[in-house]
């Protein structure tokens, strides 16, 4: 069978030798008859494979002891809402807007309190597509009493990615939505309160979300639904009601093979590896391929393009299908292609798309 270059941003491809390992554990799982998915989440072989995640996922990240991990469910999106329920405790927070999730994020919590908008990004004149940079973290105006600041460090949409958290202040709590990029390089845990992914980009499939937070922000408020409250959570072990156990066990054999591969320091030099060959082809091909975005802070996961008209862009994505490639359509709300560089597209992919790239350019250019 002959698998496709998988592009797409989520869920998105998982590393070829975990879904081999999958199939081959998925009727009997280490020898006792059934399947990790048929098995007790409060019983010993479910334990074994949540203990053996959290405990590669703390050496993967190098996360201190004063940090709990859990692994939820709801997707980055329900954190939300859960964020400022646990956090702001009558006090607000200061939202940093560099793209759709972090836009997102911002209106949602306005639902629960008044929390301040520091800063956005956003054009004026193209709200529908204008996030291009990053604000300038030093010079922004942040309120003093904020119980946290929160912003988006890769944006999936728009491909605008923070690679320098030492600029970010540390005055206050920094919360971050990590969903598109985390594991995908090493991260300084310590400079964040709390780090929330959704699991569909780099850990796993969908349905799984991780949290890790700094422990003295917990347990701050009574007023959370029980689902919702991260003291709650860490005090059941992450087992309030049934977790997500088949998406916890792919996640676990994905932070296997990330040990296997080099760690986060190894996948970093690979991503960057693979960012370059894709916005090379993208700066070279005399304006027929444009990426908006400000040099200094393009993601390596999630590069959006554009090509002259959108008819060719259009008759990219059905040339690219019928070439073997999937996912490169653009996101509904901004258009064009994009292109998702995840842990798990090898070099070769990426290498194969650059050379459709610039077949299809000289083609029609």
């Amino acid at each position: 069978m002959t698998r496709i270059w998988n592009f797409s941003a989520g869920p998105a491809a998982l590393p070829e030798s975990v879904l081999q390992t999958t199939q081959a554990e998925l009727l009997d799982w280490h020898g006792v008859g059934a399947s990790i998915m048929e098995v007790s989440h409060r019983g010993k072989y479910f334990q074994e494979v949540i203990a053996a995640a959290e405990a590669d996922l703390r050496e993967l990240l190098a996360i201190p002891a004063n940090y709990k991990v859990l692994f939820l469910q709801g997707g980055a999106t329900l954190q939300f809402s859960a964020i400022p329920l646990n956090l702001l405790c009558g006090r607000s927070a200061d939202y940093v807007v560099t793209g759709a999730w972090s836009k997102k994020a911002f209106q949602e919590a306005g639902r629960i309190a008044p929390v301040r908008l520091a800063v956005s990004t956003e054009s004026a004149d193209q709200p529908a597509d204008g996030f291009i940079r990053l604000p300038r973290f030093d010079a922004l105006s942040l309120d003093p009493a904020a119980a946290y600041l929160h912003l988006c460090t890769n944006e999936t949409i728009h491909g605008v990615e923070i690679h320098d958290d030492a600029s970010l202040p540390q005055n206050v709590p920094i919360v971050a939505d990590m969903s598109s990029h985390l594991l995908s390089r090493p991260v300084d845990i310590r400079r964040y309160g709390l780090i929330y992914a959704g699991a569909q980009k780099n850990v796993g499939p969908s349905g799984l979300t991780l949290v890790i937070v700094r422990q003295d922000l917990l347990g701050k408020t009574a007023v959370v639904p029980r689902l919702l409250d991260y003291q709650a959570q860490v005090d059941n072990d992450s087992m309030l009601n049934t977790p997500t156990t088949f998406s916890i066990y792919v996640a676990g054999l994905v932070f296997q093979w990330l040990k296997k591969t080099g760690g986060l320091a190894r996948m970093a030099e690979i991503n960057r590896e693979k960012a370059a060959l894709l916005y090379a082809a993208i700066d070279d091909s005399n304006g027929f391929y444009k990426n908006p975005v400000e040099a200094n802070c393009r993601s390596r996961m999630n590069t959006p393009f554009n090509l002259p008209t959108p008819t060719l862009e259009a008759e990219f994505v059905r040339a690219s299908e019928t070439a073997g490639f999937m996912g490169l359509k653009g996101h509904k709300s901004v258009g064009g292609i994009r292109a998702s560089l995840y842990n798990a597209m090898p070099v070769e992919g990426v290498e194969a798309l650059v050379g459709f790239m610039r077949a299809f350019a000289t083609g029609r250019g």
